[in-house]
């Protein structure tokens, strides 16, 4: 046990130690350069904490790997839980139909499409393509640390994922300004959109809540609602994690059980009940009992948590278990990076047109 007599004090000093690094990641994506790519203090975090995972690693007391591991499993639950206060259901509902169906219908086509390709086409296997899939699908970086504890994933699978949604999220961000203000804005017919379409389209289709953001704020004289939609639609792909684990949750249980496989940790039916939990936060959070001064706050505390759990997991990956993955990862997150650019615009355009 983490906190029992003999592991308490190396426990602490663990989350401590890790602690300190999500501070300084904090404090690394707060600088300008940094904030303008628009790299949250999670990837930074990840980032560090490989770094250490591969240089310093056997330099630090083996009884900190408690604390370590704490914090990439238990603080990670925590900090999925009060991610639902960075949501309300009024939010969801605003959003109207059109959005709420473009959100389902990429979330649903690129986790199915990114495992698909994954462990079909470019021969990964099942847990690294699933978390690939789940961080294009819904929130990036969040979505995979999410969707780890349902898998039970190895720390170097989840930083796998994490880059991939990095590296296409970060060319996200500069491409979709320039569609806009290139193609976009000035076409005629199908290739035209409006600014609340494109915001649906953003929304629906970018990785991260940061660079969600971004995009309108990129575009010179954009409407204040292409940011609206765009930020709305993507809040609502946020809450969906939700689902989409106790969906994950009941495929595995079936697919073991399809497969004649003996009944496990990992096949027996796991309700990954901190996504429920989630619902529950952000049900609580659409009463607005809370001042938004204290939500604020509960909010940047989350995303320290949530940095910390980034942190620990970039510790305990080792570049030497990458070996033999070759560039599955890339081939697998570029198809479905395709799919969200050229497919999500078909997507929004149809669903749009029809409601």
């Amino acid at each position: 046990m983490a906190f029992s007599e003999e592991n308490r004090k190396g426990t602490i000093s663990g989350i401590l130690f890790v602690a300190i690094f999500a501070a300084a990641a904090t404090y690394i994506a707060d600088l300008g350069p940094i904030k303008a790519l628009g790299l949250s203090p999670l990837v930074i975090g990840i980032v560090m904490g490989i770094f250490y995972a591969n240089t310093l690693h056997n330099n630090t007391p083996k009884a900190w790997q408690s604390g370590i591991t704490f914090s990439g499993k238990k603080i990670l639950r925590f900090a999925i839980v009060l991610y639902g206060f960075r949501i309300t259901f009024q939010q969801i509902a605003e959003v109207g139909m059109d959005g709420f169906l473009v959100s389902l219908i990429m979330l649903t086509s690129t986790l199915v499409l990114g495992t698909w390709a994954g462990t079909k086409i470019f021969g990964m296997e099942k847990d690294t393509s699933i978390l690939t899939a789940s961080g294009a699908a819904v929130c990036g970086a969040a979505a995979v640390l999410a969707t780890e504890p349902v898998l039970k994933a190895e720390e170097y699978k989840t930083a796998i994922a994490v880059s991939m949604v990095v590296l296409f999220g970060t060319i996200s961000m500069f491409l979709y300004p320039v569609l806009y203000t290139t193609i976009i804005e000035n076409a005629t017919g199908f290739l035209h959109m409006t600014a609340r379409e494109f915001g649906i389209y953003v929304g629906g289709t970018i990785h991260e809540v940061a660079q969600v953001v971004a995009v309108p704020a990129s575009i010179p004289g954009a409407p204040t609602e292409m940011a609206d939609a765009a930020v709305i639609v993507k809040m609502t792909r946020v809450i969906m994690i939700a689902p989409m684990l106790i969906v994950l949750g009941l495929y595995l249980a079936w697919s073991a059980k399809k497969e004649g496989e003996e009944v496990s940790g990992k096949t027996k039916l796991v309700i990954p009940w901190f996504a429920v939990y989630f619902i529950g936060v952000a049900g609580f959070n659409s009463l607005h009992l809370l001042p938004l001064e204290l939500v604020d706050i509960i909010n940047e505390v989350d995303t320290f948590l949530l940095t910390m759990a980034m942190t620990a997991l970039g510790m305990g990956t080792i570049f030497a278990k990458f070996k033999g993955l070759g560039l599955a990862p890339i081939y697998t997150a570029l198809s479905m990076f395709v799919w969200l650019v050229v497919g999500g615009f078909v997507v929004t355009k149809v669903v749009v047109e029809i409601l």
